[in-house]
């Protein structure tokens, strides 16, 4: 038995759990309503303001551990998304490169001769604060670090100068140059 699986889900005031006939859960609050499709091998029992994760055999024990487990940790994550949502920050650092949010978009200006532009996908929002940092916000956890993946892979951080763009706190391990020899 999956030992995340076996723990519930307390569902706090505001927000509704419902599964429907056609295997899919539905998780609704107030900031904004989530969705996924059950794995055969797993049941979701809701109980008052508890919702609990069982493992109903078919399939093999091994597959139906690992998606109990993990159907768990998704309806958990999706009840944190709707009440408190989920947030992301980039770094750029670099002389003269920075980062302007306008509406659905973001413009970087990271050194490539063409401002890059990029859609934000549908319940994600980016905000710059600073011309140097992105915040990326969202009540699906998948959704916003997809995202923030993607802007840090149009230019990743580079370990001679430290340049690209990072998640915030992250540590870029430094490479020395070329010496020479005289």
């Amino acid at each position: 038995m999956s030992r995340i699986g076996k723990k519930t889900i307390a569902i706090p005031a505001g927000v509704e759990i419902k599964v429907g006939a056609i295997r899919d859960l539905t998780v609704k609050g107030p900031q904004g309503t989530l969705g996924i499709t059950l794995r055969p091998e797993v049941e979701v029992a809701i109980d008052g303001n508890e919702a609990t994760v069982s493992a109903n055999g078919s399939g093999s024990s091994r597959q139906s551990r690992a998606f109990h487990g993990m159907t768990r940790a998704l309806i958990s994550n999706m009840v944190d998304g709707v009440t408190k949502g989920f947030e992301r920050k980039l770094e750029i650092p670099g002389v003269g490169w920075n980062a302007q949010s306008a509406g659905a978009k973001i413009t970087l200006n990271i050194g490539f001769c063409h401002p890059v532009v990029i859609d934000m996908p549908k319940g994600v929002t980016c905000e710059s604060p600073s011309p140097t940092t992105i915040v990326l916000k969202g009540a699906d956890k998948q959704a916003v670090g997809h995202t923030a993946a993607v802007i840090r892979s149009v230019r990743p951080p580079e370990p001679y100068k430290g340049k690209g763009i990072r998640y915030e706190g992250e540590y870029v391990r430094r490479k020395s140059g070329k010496s020479f020899g005289s």
